[in-house]
């Protein structure tokens, strides 16, 4: 297995995926194909341009799928680790209005209090493929 780290920096999202991860039928789904329920809401990263390209392909290869619920859409998710020990997953929704340089970070906790991330901070995320 090959490992892909991406460094990422945090920044401040639009605030929707309180909303989204709140949603009975997106945690338990996430719970039953991740092992955690999500804290609603995403850490949200800044990605580094030379990674843009393989993130690209990794989201468009991507199979593991939350089935939307009426109304909503759905959510590919890769399971990934936060500065190697944070265990979350990498979240695309069908529906997002971020550029391509974000991603977005799911996580039982609410990351920014647990671990006390500030905008600016660089972190990695470790994903096996």
């Amino acid at each position: 297995m090959i490992k892909m780290e991406i460094t990422g920096i945090v920044t401040t999202g639009l605030g929707k995926a309180a909303y989204f991860l709140g949603q009975d039928f997106y945690k338990s789904q996430f719970n039953e194909k991740c092992g955690f329920t999500p804290f609603p809401g995403t850490l949200n990263l800044i990605v580094e341009e030379n990674k843009l390209e393989d993130i690209r392909l990794m989201k468009n290869s991507c199979t593991n799928v939350i089935k939307p619920d009426q109304g909503f859409g759905g959510v590919k998710h890769i399971r990934a680790y936060l500065n190697e020990n944070i265990v979350g997953a990498i979240v695309f929704p069908d529906k997002t209005t971020h550029d391509e340089n974000y991603l977005e970070f799911i996580s039982k906790d609410k990351l920014r209090d647990k671990y006390n991330f500030k905008d600016g901070d660089e972190v990695v995320i470790t994903i096996d493929i």
